[in-house]
């Protein structure tokens, strides 16, 4: 069972993230997934000499039976004595998290979405990966005719099982997407020539913007990639402002629209959630990886962002650990943030308790149709 939170809040609701390896990881493999880099450290540096990684240190060594910000060396070799299953099993027990939307598309030796939050002790949920959708489609298909038809009906497919969409268009192409659909004879002659080039990734505008129109209609959240990530997307084109037309386009078909991560664009995505009622906001990864400045970077996110539509999420992947920084840092800037506020009488005890719940769980519970929860 998830354990009973110590801070007033109800177990969270992570309603953006991945799945924790199977092994043991090597030193290089750990410290590799502390960074949105796809390379080594420079020489004489480490990714553990980061926010993310102090944060790590300070916040998950004595979940293992270790002092807080205690050696690294020390700190994996306890991680290697209790082995991967162990370790997991402490760590997301920990973050006090009752229920994990997992995305599901990404490869590798990755627990899934029931696998995920049995360790925590929770219930889990699937998010499905619109171009990993697609790419796998493509694969089982002969023909332009045959990928589109069996496209549509493997978005409304996945659609009967999971609780929302993703997509990763800011990688492939950015965020400048058309405010209205391609016609079909476009589509088909796009679909025609990706499969044609042989190429096993999608990043063709006019199909990728196809393949969001499709999850549109089926009603269920839509949650985009925008902000810091990994080299593979160019960071300003992955700004959410450049949504804005998009956006205007679906504002009236009942389907929401959840902008991940945000960061250095938090602003951006808070006004266009205070602006568009579709349009909600998430604090993902930006919280773990700014650690002791978190705070500030929540306090910006709360400027604009309306209380009922900013949703908390780890967006963790591959280190259990970081489900454990991603609700602890999450929690404490929270805190902070709302300690301050209450402390100067702008804000009263009950609107702060009352906020926190939304941000933490009855936010996300509501969009995604989850219920009341434990």
């Amino acid at each position: 069972m998830t354990p009973a939170p110590r801070d007033g809040l109800p177990p969270l609701v992570d309603h953006h993230c991945h799945g924790v390896l199977r092994h043991q990881p090597t030193a290089a493999e750990f410290a590799g997934l502390l960074t949105e880099s796809d390379r080594p450290a420079a020489p004489g540096t480490s990714y553990l000499d980061s926010q993310l990684g102090f944060a790590l240190r300070r916040w998950c060594p004595p979940v293992l039976g270790l002092p807080p910000h205690c050696p690294p060396a020390d700190y994996l070799a306890r991680r290697a004595e209790l082995g991967p299953d162990e370790t997991r099993r402490l760590l997301l027990t920990a973050a006090g998290i009752g229920t994990y939307l997992v995305d599901t598309g990404l490869p590798g030796p990755l627990t899934g979405p029931a696998g995920t939050a049995e360790s925590g002790g929770g219930t889990g949920h699937e998010i499905v990966r619109l171009e990993t959708l697609a790419e796998h489609t493509a694969r089982q298909t002969a023909d332009a005719e045959e990928f589109l038809d069996a496209l549509a009906r493997a978005v409304r497919d996945a659609a009967a099982h999971a609780v929302a969409f993703k997509t990763v268009a800011a990688y492939r192409h950015g965020l400048a997407l058309a405010a209205h659909p391609p016609g079909r004879d476009v589509v088909h002659a796009a679909a025609r020539g990706w499969l044609a080039a042989g190429e096993d990734r999608l990043a063709d505008p006019v199909l990728l913007r196809h393949l969001v129109e499709l999850a549109v209609a089926t009603g269920l959240p839509l949650q985009i990639h925008t902000g810091f990530g990994d080299p593979d997307l160019r960071l300003h084109h992955a700004d959410p402002a450049l949504l804005t037309d998009f956006v205007r386009a679906t504002a009236d078909t009942g389907t929401p629209l959840v902008l991940l991560h945000c960061y250095p664009y938090h602003r951006q995505a808070a006004y266009l959630a205070a602006v568009y009622p579709h349009v909600y906001a998430d604090v993902g990864l930006a919280l773990g990886h700014t650690g002791a400045r978190a705070a500030a970077v929540l306090a910006e996110f709360l400027e604009l962002t309306p209380f009922g539509k900013l949703l908390f999420s780890t967006d963790a992947y591959g280190l259990p650990e970081l489900y454990t920084v991603g609700s602890a840092v999450f929690r404490t800037a929270l805190r902070t943030v709302l300690d301050d506020w209450t402390h100067h009488g702008a804000w009263s005890y009950e609107d702060a308790a009352r906020v926190a719940a939304l941000i933490a769980a009855e936010n996300a519970r509501r969009l995604y149709g989850l219920g009341d929860g434990p």
